[in-house]
């Protein structure tokens, strides 16, 4: 039974010990009496010892990337190269100040013009911008990009945003509070964006169209060729959402399917801290035709040095204070720089191997709404289960953490019932995937079997389920002492 670390502590016991005072104190410096506590702060009393043992309890009862197999689908969970934290934190980078004048941060500029370029190269777009603090900030500027590009061209009613509907939920919600009017696509059997439902909105009030290639199902649009001719032909632009680009790098660049707008998930794709809320960096990459719209400053370079442009009369302005999530960013650029353009293609190819493997293996328990050959994640569907022995989803999500793997995605996209969203990423090796293959056989057999053990899942865990509608509208976030 855990205890919580005001339950451990004891009156009078200290983890410290100060000198004496060994200089006169001075009068008439004390701050004014509203400024003051009139009681002591309610802070819990323990050793030194006591302290350690409580926190380092704690970080053994969290789950990581470090510690096991991570599946999230649609979030690329890879494994975080420890040498980049190590660059990352090098004293030059900890020391600088974002308010430094210009010659005294040449090394950081270089760095962050470098990166833009080498992004600019993966992705096949012409320049862009560092600012955007994570995925969905990223498509909130992509999105004033496409207001601002409109605008100039005094196109103002073109308004229409047209999704998928198994888009990632961040995309209407980023089209929305830009502006636009939000239009669902449905997909087709195939799980991809349906042709025909396309053509009704080919007008001038389109203003283009946000995908994920490969979508959120795993599967590459065969017809995205088709799909950017049709909107731009009709005057739209197409926005790419990068949470997936995982699969496709080196292989083939957004920028040469049609794709207008680009972002990337830095804290996704490259191998960068992830979860949790954060730390995130979601750069943008546009096509040359959007280039004069992107956020100011730009970092440029004249010659042999590097400089911040403001001259932009139709830039949309800052989206960030400064640069950008910089620790994230240098952390990108490590990885970008340390496995190469064949390392970043092989890594792609070995996520798209995995993900079929898995897929494989795992279509003979479980239903596969759309079996073929998918990229770098796929979705399978419990809803056979519920029908026939009544699990869920949860349930097998739930009894996952019993045997310490981390559940997959569920519950999304949610044009499948019951979906089970699974990536296994390029960094796991055979023998992980063969374990949790062998676990999710497990729990095909207790769903036959013996159905409780799964609505009783986890058991193992420090929490076990909680009534989450009642966390959320009333959370208990701070503790109070009885009476």
């Amino acid at each position: 039974m855990s205890t919580l670390i005001f339950e451990e502590s004891r009156q009078g016991r200290k983890g410290y010990a100060y000198p004496a005072i060994d200089v006169p104190e001075k009068d008439g410096l004390s701050l004014d009496a509203q400024y003051l506590r009139e009681t002591d702060p309610d802070l819990p009393e323990l050793s030194e010892v006591n302290v350690i043992r409580h926190f380092v309890t704690l970080s053994r009862r969290n789950y990581g990337v470090d510690l096991g197999f991570y599946p999230l689908g649609s979030c690329t969970m890879k494994y975080n190269p420890k040498i980049n934290e190590d660059l990352a934190s090098l004293p030059g980078f900890l020391g600088l100040h974002p308010l430094q004048p210009i010659h005294t941060v040449q090394g950081i500029l270089r760095l962050l013009h470098d990166i833009t370029t080498l992004l600019c190269e993966i992705t096949g777009m012409k320049w862009g911008t560092l600012q955007p603090l994570a995925g969905a900030h990223g498509e909130f500027t992509g999105m004033k990009l496409f207001r601002a590009y409109f605008d100039k061209r005094g196109e103002s009613k073109r308004k229409r945003i047209l999704v998928p509907d198994s888009s990632h939920g961040t995309n209407p919600a980023s089209a929305h509070i830009s502006g636009f009017e939000v239009i669902e696509l449905p997909s087709n059997r195939e799980g991809m964006v349906a042709l025909d439902a396309l053509e009704p909105y080919l007008d001038e009030n389109l203003a283009g169209i946000m995908l994920t290639n490969p979508n959120t199902l795993g599967l590459f649009e065969k017809d995205i060729r088709i799909i950017a001719k049709k909107v731009h032909a009709a005057g739209g632009l197409l926005y790419y959402d990068g949470a997936n680009m995982n699969a496709i790098m080196g292989r083939v660049r957004p920028g040469d399917m049609g794709f207008d707008v680009v972002h990337l998930n830095l804290h996704k794709t490259f191998a960068t801290p992830h979860g949790g809320g954060g730390p995130g960096s979601g750069p943008i990459l546009v096509a040359e035709r959007l280039v004069p719209f992107l956020p100011l400053p730009d970092i440029v370079k004249k010659g042999d040095a590097y400089g911040l442009d403001v001259d932009r009369p139709d830039s949309i302005g800052r989206v960030a204070g400064f640069f950008g999530n910089i620790g994230v960013i240098i952390r990108a650029y490590a990885y970008i720089l340390t496995m190469g353009a064949d390392g970043l293609k092989r890594a792609s190819d070995l996520a798209v191997l995995n993900a079929n493997y898995l897929k494989e293996k795992l279509k003979k328990i479980y239903r596969l709404p759309f079996d073929q050959v998918c990229k770098h994640e796929f979705v399978l569907s419990a809803k056979d289960m519920k029908d026939r022995f009544g699990i869920t989803a949860l349930d097998i999500a739930k009894r996952l953490l019993d045997y310490g793997i981390h559940p997959p995605t569920i519950y999304f996209p949610m044009i499948v019932p019951e979906a089970l969203m699974i990536e296994p990423t390029e960094t796991e090796p055979r023998e992980s995937l063969d374990a949790f293959l062998e676990v999710m056989g497990k729990i095909g057999e207790e769903a036959e079997q013996s159905s409780d053990r799964l609505k009783e899942a986890p058991k193992n865990t420090p929490v076990r389920r909680i009534d989450e509608v009642l966390a959320a509208k009333q959370p208990v976030v701070r503790y109070k002492k009885d009476g």
